[in-house]
């Protein structure tokens, strides 16, 4: 047991895991243990599970609920938490892709011509800086990409590691702390009432308790061809 949390102090607290295989034992480890370091109580006695919608969440014995959010790609797990209220995470892996059509069909018209008009090297990891930020801001409300998330404006790719406001979205708050080696990390939180600190607690290393072949998943949408 670990308590993290600073009183008067709006903090989303990052874990990240790598898993060989299945990631949801991985996820559920680390649940628990943001449980029992911000709940106050020992691992054991947190529970982990669904809420209605499907939201994973986190509570201890005693009835106290815990704010979280999970995301995984290629292998790797994050886990965000935060007492303060609602979060959102996401993770992608770095990897070529045609950043330009994509933002075209897919972002609000101004962020679709600000990444056409970057450098050409450095295209795809903003396209993934602007497309991490939409999940994880839709995680944060608790609405996903639905309703016209992927078309709601981030602050623009370049803003450092803090959480900035996001356009139009009173109290919502997005950024990107840094996801390691080849992936990109975004992390949201909903109601805040000032800023937010971003710790990044721990890195766990390879999981080799799994040993199924790694899925990739990914919530972009299919390759666009002809744009």
């Amino acid at each position: 047991m670990n308590q993290l949390a600073v009183p008067g102090r709006d903090t989303v607290y990052v874990w990240t895991g790598r898993a060989a295989g299945d990631q949801r034992e991985l996820a559920r480890r680390l649940l628990r243990r943001a449980g029992g370091a911000l709940l106050g109580r020992p691992e054991a006695e947190i529970g982990v599970g669904r809420a209605p919608g499907g939201r994973p969440e986190v509570y201890a014995a005693d009835g106290r609920t815990l704010p979280v959010s999970v995301s995984h790609a290629g292998g790797v797990v994050v886990v965000a938490a935060r007492v303060g209220g609602p979060v959102g995470v996401d993770v992608e892996r770095r990897r070529p892709l045609p950043a330009t059509p994509l933002a075209r069909r897919w972002y609000d018209p101004d962020e679709a011509a600000w990444l056409a008009a970057r450098a050409e090297a450095g295209r795809e990891l903003d396209f993934l800086r602007l497309w991490t930020a939409k999940e994880a801001v839709g995680k944060a409300l608790g609405t996903g990409l639905r309703d016209g998330g992927l078309r709601r404006r981030m602050p623009l790719p370049g803003g450092g590691e803090l959480l900035r406001p996001v356009p139009g979205c009173p109290g919502v708050r997005v950024g990107h702390p840094g996801g390691g080696a080849g992936m990109v990390l975004a992390v949201a939180v909903a109601g805040a009432a000032g800023p937010v600190e971003v710790a990044l607690e721990q890195r766990a290393g390879h999981d080799a308790a799994s040993r199924s072949t790694v899925v990739e998943r990914t919530s972009l949408p299919v390759v666009v061809r002809g744009n």
